[in-house]
């Protein structure tokens, strides 16, 4: 497999995510969804609507997401929706909560730990996926970027369950008496983004932005401050290079915070997503880095 591709602009604007996503080469066609997290209650970290307008607009795409399997303020869809209403989303973009009404199943006939995904219903209205990923790190998963949207983001609340207990329960009443070994749990998120990228079969694009870089992730309404200084904007076709190259980027960074963070993913065996994802055959862990 040739190496893919990963762009890489230092000067975090909005601007620069459309101008890096041109690059790119790749036209999202048809009803473009556009995977974002939109900030649980409380979260300083999450990157607002206003900063992500100019992309979401030139890609004509609709903000989409799914309700957690956790208490907080995005676990119903009425509290989600006030939420996202009261983040902002709602004032700039059409935005879908994809298991609103119901889960769809992706078959996963090689996965290494669950062998089906369940997602938002509505993922079926959508011809291709944008997956605008803010990269930080994560309590339970060392950290959060492409992989980790396209798993947890993507799945409904019964399918973040699914993941989390490594396929024992979809009930979210029962998941933390069903927490997965941890590796177990990687290799499921693992499992569960390959399916997605099969579903797109292609028509997919993906952006990391390295800013506001704490360990915690969006998803902590109680977060650290970033400890790290921004880095830049990934784009690639690949969800597996672009994840690999950002934390490579963290590693080889002198701010007295890396170590911080490269703990936080470290402690949590997060490379292994990574690893466990290249196994399954949809994208690489070797790539070159071009900035623009």
């Amino acid at each position: 497999m040739p190496k893919s591709t990963v762009y890489f602009i230092k000067d975090i604007t909005p601007e620069n995510v459309v101008k890096i996503y041109e690059k790119l080469g790749k036209e999202l066609t048809g009803k473009v969804a556009v995977k974002v997290h939109s900030g649980e209650k409380g979260n300083q970290n999450y990157l607002h609507p206003e900063f992500m307008r100019s992309i979401v607009e030139h890609v004509h795409g609709t903000i989409v997401e799914c309700n957690t399997a956790y208490e907080g303020a995005r676990n119903t869809t009425e509290k989600h929706q006030q939420l996202i209403k009261d983040h902002g989303w709602t004032d700039y973009f059409p935005v879908d909560i994809m298991d609103a009404e119901a889960d769809t199943t992706l078959e996963i006939p090689n996965g290494k730990i669950i062998k089906q995904n369940f997602v938002g219903q509505n993922l079926n209205n959508y011809d291709s996926m944008l997956v605008l990923s803010h990269f930080k790190g994560h309590p339970m998963g060392g950290y959060g970027g492409a992989l980790k949207q396209l798993s947890i983001g993507v799945a409904s609340s019964a399918g973040k369950a699914w993941i989390h207990s490594a396929g024992k329960t979809k009930d979210q009443n029962e998941l933390w008496s069903n927490v997965a070994e941890q590796d177990q749990f990687l290799e499921a998120m693992a499992d569960a983004a390959s399916s997605v990228v099969a579903h797109f079969n292609g028509n997919m694009a993906f952006i990391n932005i390295m800013c506001n870089m704490s360990v915690d992730c969006d998803c902590c309404a109680v977060a650290e401050d970033p400890c790290m200084k921004d880095i830049g904007i990934l784009a690639s076709l690949d969800p597996i290079a672009i994840d690999r190259a950002c934390i490579d980027l963290v590693k080889n960074s002198d701010d007295p915070g890396r170590d911080h963070l490269l703990e936080r993913i470290t402690s949590r065996h997060g490379e292994h997503t990574i690893e466990a994802a290249a196994t399954l055959g949809f994208g690489s862990t070797d790539y070159e880095l071009i900035e623009l």
